[in-house]
């Protein structure tokens, strides 16, 4: 309904925008030609009415801009409400039925194990909007020489145990040039913005999953962490969009997966401040897609 009402709004306004531009050049022309005759009066009248076409077009376009924006964060509070509500409700119904129930050793570790799962997802959903936040502050970074291989594989062995991934389902592979890879930066970050980009990776792999992992030198002066994915594909338009920031791009399938919006636009936060870049590559829907991180390097001696 919300969704409904703010596209009856923006086509209103454009559709007020468009008569109100087609308006003013009408009384433009038919005053122009009333006094053609008059030099000085016809320039400044040509100069006010530049002006209010401007006024308009740019009056229009920023209350289409708020309104989607408000659009993108309510659908980001409800992303955000239903991540933090989902792990709670589980953790207490299961700690309700510890306390006034027999359980099995068995069932007893299960819920255990569940309401780990759930502390964990809801631990993630904090960590993305502070992490999100710090982004948006432009919060400096503590640079440290790292070893980038040593970040990835980490990311690689998480993601498999967080999923319960088959061994064969990730593969890790490494294409270097005799010399370390190394970089210069924040290992938290770098660890949150692979992280990520392996996490959505499984979720939208659709119904199977199997991952491509590779650490590359590019040249002398550049590294590059590609991961691929055999999952559901991006379309063509929604490539550079996806990294903005509460973004999702629209399907059924992309519905169905519920997320914050902010995955994509931790990694591009994470990398541009490390002084890098990431890009999306796929070439269509149901036909997977890679993300790339590129980065310079540290150090090739």
């Amino acid at each position: 309904m919300a969704v409904s009402a703010r596209r009856k709004s923006i086509a209103f306004f454009i559709t007020l925008g468009s008569c109100l531009v087609a308006l003013a050049v009408a009384l433009n022309v038919g005053w122009i030609i009333l006094n053609w005759r008059e030099v000085a009066v016809l320039v400044f009248g040509i100069i006010f009415f530049v002006v209010i076409i401007v006024g308009l077009v740019l009056n229009t376009t920023f209350l289409i801009r708020e309104i989607r924006r408000n659009e993108q964060h309510d659908a980001f509070i409800n992303a955000v409400t239903h991540e933090l509500k989902t792990p709670v409700t589980s953790t207490r119904l299961y700690l309700q039925t510890l306390k006034t129930r027999d359980v099995t050793e068995e069932q007893r570790q299960h819920f255990y194990d569940v309401m780990l799962a759930d502390s964990d997802r809801l631990l993630m959903t904090v960590e993305q909007v502070l992490r999100a936040g710090r982004s948006s502050a432009g919060r400096r970074i503590q640079r440290t020489n790292l070893d980038l291989t040593e970040i990835v594989k980490e990311c690689v062995g998480v993601v498999r145990t967080r999923y319960n991934l088959e061994p064969g389902t990730v593969s890790y592979t490494e294409s270097l040039d005799g010399h370390a890879a190394r970089v210069l930066g924040d290992a938290d970050e770098l660890s949150a913005a692979v992280s990520n980009l392996l996490d959505n990776a499984v979720k939208y792999s659709d119904k199977e999953v199997q991952l491509s992992v590779q650490v590359a030198a590019i040249d002398k002066n550049r590294l590059a962490v590609r991961i691929r994915d055999r999952g559901i594909g991006i379309p063509a338009a929604q490539l550079k969009r996806i990294f903005k920031r509460f973004y999702r791009a629209p399907g059924r399938f992309m519905a169905r997966v519920k997320g914050t919006g902010l995955g994509l636009y931790i990694v591009r936060s994470v990398v541009e401040k490390h002084g890098g870049r990431v890009f999306a590559e796929s070439e269509g829907p149901g036909q997977g897609s890679t993300f790339t991180i590129q980065l310079p390097r540290a150090d090739t001696k």
